[in-house]
């Protein structure tokens, strides 16, 4: 009797990694500056906003969508929507697979996750409704604010066909799309571009940010998102984001590609809006759930890339969790947050925490927390300059304002459970 070969489980890959952040507009960059601690937080400089309580974030500079971007795309998309658009390609050509029409189109899927929408195209729009009157409103204002933007320019962008969509859960909702991505690769399909871009500092959506209790509005850029600290006054808004490529494992090694780490597992809860203190409870829960999906101990997670609100029950409530879920070895394991030097991008502030988690394990590197010196929680943050360890596994965490939880616990490429 033939013997039937074993089929082991599709595993999830990162192969390509597209970032456009304040701090860098391509992976290297952006590298060079996480892992340097070099802080770029400054004051806004967004026509419209001078005005505003809000007077620190974190911008996108010297950002030129024309020249990365087509006219037909531009003149319907807002301002987050290039951001995707442009990582998404630089992601394509990390990977290997570049922009041309892909040979099997219905095995590309994208998923991104958004927290703000098109707030700058839309406010434009808005003006001229009560300004000039409805003829003067443009016909893409009802898909270019819409959440799932991004997803739908970036498939007819590049001729995806495969299975599509868009995830609207908080910020949190990042680590969701990575997680939804991995598990249509291990469902079959052969490629996923996944992540986030936000660009919530357009007037109108800043107005919109000034309803959230946790925002800083501190107008000293070294002193405005100090999270674990005794003096933590709230986080400071970004904008930015990055993609990835996924895809399945073996098939991405048939092609020769590079597979730079791999998505092990992920979970989610939910505990309410500003409900902080609950927040503990349910953050252990998620990374106890990610842990489990990803077969690993407590003790084999080597670095974790923190939420990082900046708000002092969030931040107790965060460390708390991590002892929960990690016993004692949450208070020895290496924790970061370099979100600090450039603010919390909404939905993409967790995938660029993922991408400096993939570039740490790539380089041997803790990447530190800028602007953070002391801290008052019994964590081993790191801070004023990189930490050489060797990192198979990271363990990357995000809280959403309205409540929403989750951890996603990434892998070295070649690590599998210990």
């Amino acid at each position: 009797m033939r013997a039937q070969r074993t089929q082991h489980p599709r595993r999830a890959a990162v192969t390509g990694i597209g970032v456009i952040a304040p701090n860098g507009q391509r992976p290297d960059a952006y590298w060079k500056a996480v892992s340097e601690g070099v802080p770029v937080l400054d004051r806004i400089t967004r026509e419209g906003c001078d005005h505003l309580p809000l007077r620190v974030a974190g911008e996108v500079r010297a950002f030129d969508a024309s020249a990365l971007i087509e006219d037909r795309f531009l003149v319907q998309t807002d301002r987050f929507s290039h951001f995707a658009m442009a990582a998404a390609a630089l992601a394509l050509d990390d990977a290997g697979l570049g922009s041309d029409d892909p040979a099997e189109p219905f095995s590309v899927g994208v998923v991104t996750a958004a927290g703000s929408g098109g707030g700058e195209f839309g406010q434009r729009e808005l003006q001229k409704l009560w300004g000039q009157g409805s003829k003067f409103v443009g016909p893409y204002q009802s898909i270019a604010w819409f959440y799932a933007a991004s997803t739908g320019q970036i498939s007819i962008r590049g001729g995806f066909k495969g299975p599509c969509g868009v995830v609207a859960s908080d910020e949190a909702g990042g680590l969701d799309a990575l997680a939804h991505a991995a598990r249509e690769v291990r469902r079959g399909t052969g490629t996923m571009i996944v992540g986030a871009a936000e660009a919530p500092l357009a007037p109108y959506s800043m107005v919109c940010q000034l309803g959230y209790p946790e925002l800083s509005t501190v107008d000293d850029p070294d002193r405005a998102y100090r999270p674990f600290t005794a003096d933590a006054c709230g986080f400071v808004p970004a904008e930015g984001g990055a993609l990835l490529v996924v895809e399945d494992e073996d098939r991405a090694r048939e092609r020769g590609a590079t597979v730079r780490a791999t998505v092990a597992g992920h979970a989610a809860t939910f505990t309410g809006a500003s409900r902080w203190e609950e927040s503990r409870e349910g953050l252990a829960r998620a990374i106890r759930g990610a842990l489990d999906e990803a077969g690993c101990a407590p003790e084999e997670v080597d670095v974790v890339f923190a939420d990082a609100l900046g708000v002092a029950e969030a931040d107790r409530a965060e460390a708390l969790a991590i002892a929960d879920a990690l016993g004692a070895h949450g208070t020895r394991v290496p924790v970061t947050a370099p979100k600090t030097g450039i603010g919390r991008a909404h939905c993409a502030a967790p995938v660029l925490d993922t991408v400096a988690a993939v570039l740490a394990m790539e380089h041997g590197q803790v990447p530190p927390t800028p602007n953070v010196s002391d801290i008052c929680h019994d964590l081993d943050l790191v801070m004023s300059r990189a930490r050489p360890a060797e990192l198979r596994t990271a363990l990357v965490l995000s809280r959403g304002l309205m409540g929403s939880n989750a951890a996603l616990v990434v892998r070295r490429a070649g690590e599998s459970a210990r």
